[in-house]
């Protein structure tokens, strides 16, 4: 992962989505099966290894994961989702506008809700090919 911005529909506000230089990886495989994991450089540390509820919130809320199937349709990759971080993913199918440059992936142009905030939100998320 590149970069993960959003921006709030109502306000325009450009922010990083998940921190500044966020860890991320989405892998697309020959068989139609796709896995995504983000997660925040910033994450907390638990203190004593096993960790508190209210620390199990901020990692809950510093990474997504998910993983399903995937489809190409008009110009835009489908994600099926089978399983996620967040199960609300599977209920919908996640449409994903994108472009390729080069080595390049930007997925961008869906609107969405933020999931930690409730706002309605585009996200821009750019990958490099490794």
């Amino acid at each position: 992962m590149v970069s993960w911005t959003r921006t709030a529909v109502v306000s325009g506000l450009v922010t990083d989505a998940m921190g500044v230089d966020p860890v991320g990886f989405l892998s697309y495989q020959p068989d139609g099966r796709m896995m995504a994991v983000v997660v925040s450089r910033q994450r907390p540390v638990p203190g004593n290894g096993l960790p508190s509820d209210a620390e199990k919130v901020a990692l809950f809320d510093s990474m997504l994961a998910y993983a399903g199937s995937y489809t190409f349709e008009n110009g835009r990759v489908v994600h099926h989702v089978d399983a996620s971080w967040n199960p609300a993913w599977g209920v919908a199918d996640l449409i994903r506008p994108f472009s390729i440059d080069g080595n390049r992936l930007v997925i961008s142009g869906a609107p969405g809700v933020d999931p930690t905030t409730g706002e309605e939100v585009v996200y821009r998320i750019e990958f490099r090919k490794v």
